[in-house]
């Protein structure tokens, strides 16, 4: 049995609204997890490679930190309220921080070139602070790069029992960081295959209660050949596209 991680306690550990039945499925391996980063290489992989100190709020068990640690070699710094998720963190190289950003930690003042946020901002019900609190850590000319699910449409019993608040648009999106003095530099939609696939999903859940089973009747592929087959579904798109999809990755600055 693999030893839980040591975790640096900035902070103490706090409920977060994060289903912990999405970290029992998602994997490095998962075609979504994959589709993501694909993604992230292409918008956005020359700041990841340039960056001296990179950070991710947000980071659960651990995936992105180990696949960028895998693709560039580098660390991620990990911070997270989420005690059970950074026991089971899958990082190597990297530091991992029960840390509650909004406690502004003197010695992460202005630290990060990069501050990956993924799938996080559709959590949170105060935007504008949390990302006040964030923009603390990055330092001057840094770059944040956020991801959300996109299609309010297609919110559904799956977006509930996740702890999601709301799905967004370009518009919405530009709409939350506006008031942060934050501007989007480069974005993408990303899954128009997929589309479909929610609107499936939507109607499947209706009804439905229970959290840990609408989790994993809304994420987990079931076997190796759905999902290499999801997969194959999930890369038949040029990035970027303006179009349509399941979600947005976008690159933010502070306007000067």
């Amino acid at each position: 049995m693999t030893p839980p991680r040591e975790i640096t306690y900035l902070s103490a550990p706090a409920d977060v609204s994060m289903a912990d039945r999405w970290y029992d499925i998602a994997s490095v391996d998962h075609f979504w997890i994959r589709r993501r980063f694909k993604v992230l290489l292409v918008l956005a992989g020359g700041l990841v490679s340039e960056a001296r100190t990179i950070a991710e709020i947000g980071c659960g068990n651990g995936i992105l930190q180990r696949q960028i640690e895998d693709a560039y070699g580098k660390e991620v710094a990990g911070f997270d309220l989420n005690e059970a998720a950074l026991k089971i963190n899958v990082s190597r190289l990297s530091a991992v921080n029960c840390y509650d950003i909004f406690q502004k930690n003197e010695t992460l003042r202005q630290r990060y070139d990069v501050i990956f946020l993924f799938d996080v901002l559709e959590h949170i019900a105060d935007e504008r602070g949390f990302l006040g609190a964030l923009l603390y850590h990055l330092a001057p000319g840094g770059r944040l790069i956020l991801n959300v699910p996109t299609g309010q449409w297609a919110f559904s019993e799956y977006d509930l029992a996740a702890g999601h608040v709301r799905r967004y648009s370009i518009r919405t999106l530009r709409d939350a960081v506006e008031s942060t003095h934050l501007e989007i530099t480069s974005w993408t939609y990303w899954g128009m295959p997929l589309v479909p696939t929610l609107y499936l999903r939507k109607l499947w859940l209706k009804g439905r209660q229970n959290k840990d089973e609408i989790i994993s009747a809304g994420l987990d592929t079931r076997s190796k050949s759905i999902n290499q087959l999801m997969g194959l579904l999930a890369n038949c798109e040029l990035i970027p596209q303006k179009l349509i999809g399941t979600s947005l990755m976008a690159v933010l600055r502070l306007r000067t």
